[in-house]
């Protein structure tokens, strides 16, 4: 795991990291702002600089500079070549962040189907089986439960229009896009209630397509399992031997 330059001062300090990988995608948010605001104050001091320095009372005379000789041109092409460096060195970690949350899909220990419509979310679990679209499923509506430490792949599909499946403190923002299923993943590291959000705007009642992530330990879980599992057959059917 990359970790972050400054953790507190950025969006860790407002919202937390609850998954395995909200590190590395803060840890890379940190990395371009403190590059690019180091070239910024370098700019805007140089800048400024320039101004008090040449000021006209100081430098009557103006003087034209082509810049085609080497002494000249040093001063673009320096920080050229600067600039260009740091943006390999991002273009690095974010192919690493990018590969690692986007590409590499680690092995499920569960899943959960989400699904994005006007305007509210159908989440899906797979029951005590593990399978999808089994009788055991549970399935909420602007509910989501999952457990700590356990690595889930979700399905996520669209029944209209594009959505965006987002859940801040796992870093996570991926669209929904009709008549297609998209399979990402994650971990969540940290118990409690967060917020699910659709972060594509998707009509009149987008704002009002929230919903509630509840990270809960393996006992409480289980529990939540336990309570909303569905009645089998078995249970539902009478036995007929008995009653004779």
């Amino acid at each position: 795991m990359l970790e972050p330059l400054f953790q507190p001062f950025l969006i860790d300090w407002l919202v937390p990291s609850a998954s395995t990988y909200a590190d590395d995608i803060d840890f890379l948010w940190e990395l371009i702002f403190w590059i690019v605001g180091a070239w910024f104050l370098a700019t805007e001091g140089i800048f400024f600089w320039l101004i008090i320095k040449f000021a006209k009372k100081r430098s009557p005379k103006a003087q034209y500079i082509t810049g085609e000789l080497k002494s000249q041109k040093q001063y673009i092409s320096y920080p050229h070549m600067a600039v260009l460096v740091f943006d390999i060195l991002i273009l690095v970690f974010a192919v690493k962040v990018w590969y690692d949350v986007k590409q590499d899909l680690p092995p499920a220990e569960s899943t959960v189907r989400v699904i994005g419509q006007q305007w509210a979310w159908t989440f899906q679990n797979a029951g005590p089986d593990g399978k999808l679209d089994s009788a055991d499923d549970i399935t909420t509506m602007n509910e989501l439960h999952v457990q700590l430490g356990t690595v889930y792949h979700y399905k996520l599909e669209a029944l209209d229009v594009l959505h965006n499946f987002s859940v801040p403190v796992f870093r996570l923002k991926q669209d929904a896009i009709p008549g297609r299923v998209i399979t990402g993943w994650f971990e969540p590291t940290l118990t409690g209630e967060y917020d699910v959000q659709c972060a594509e705007i998707c009509g009149i009642g987008h704002g009002l397509m929230g919903a509630r992530i509840h990270i809960e330990t393996p006992e409480q879980h289980a529990a939540w399992m336990a309570s909303h599992a569905p009645i089998s057959l078995a249970s539902a059917t009478p036995d007929v031997s008995a009653e004779e």
